[in-house]
């Protein structure tokens, strides 16, 4: 079993690919609903404390868990595969069709990647719409909240 990790605002803690699917990401673009979770619960809060501004800093923060059964088939993007500057910001336009087009494929229900915040560590896309995503189990959200040390200036 892999458990892949989700922190985000209680509102949006529904593994639904929603707000992925409206604003769209580095890997995927707007229309396409996929699920951005991560290898551990700390990597989880980085890719989220990248993304956020100290002074927009949701106090309503849950960290949720998903169970991916060890014996769902994966599909795996490789470092070594990805183009220079794969990890800029913005993201570049070529790597959300990857995952666009892993959707579109329908091959896997996950999709393992490297994080764009510690490229040696890996992030998991769950499409939502996969006939077997219904195999990984979701936790229960969990009150979230960064140490206030990491909004020092």
């Amino acid at each position: 079993m892999i458990r892949a990790w989700r922190i985000c605002r209680r509102i949006h803690s529904a593994f639904d690919g929603e707000g992925a699917r409206l604003a769209g990401g580095r890997w995927n673009r707007p229309g396409t609903a996929v699920v951005y979770t991560s290898s551990t619960l700390s990597l989880a809060a980085l890719e989220l404390f990248v993304n956020v501004d100290s002074d927009d800093a949701p106090a309503d923060l849950v960290a949720l868990f998903a169970d991916i059964p060890a014996r769902l088939p994966m599909k795996v993007v490789r470092l070594q595969s990805l183009p220079p500057g794969w990890n800029s910001f913005p993201a570049p336009d070529a790597i959300a069709g990857i995952g666009s087009r892993w959707v579109r494929g329908g091959t896997t229900a996950v999709l393992a990647v490297p994080s764009a915040v510690v490229p040696s560590e890996t992030n998991y896309l769950l499409n939502p719409a996969h006939r077997s995503f219904g195999r990984i189990r979701i936790g229960a959200a969990e009150a979230f909240s960064f140490d206030l040390r990491m909004w020092k200036h």
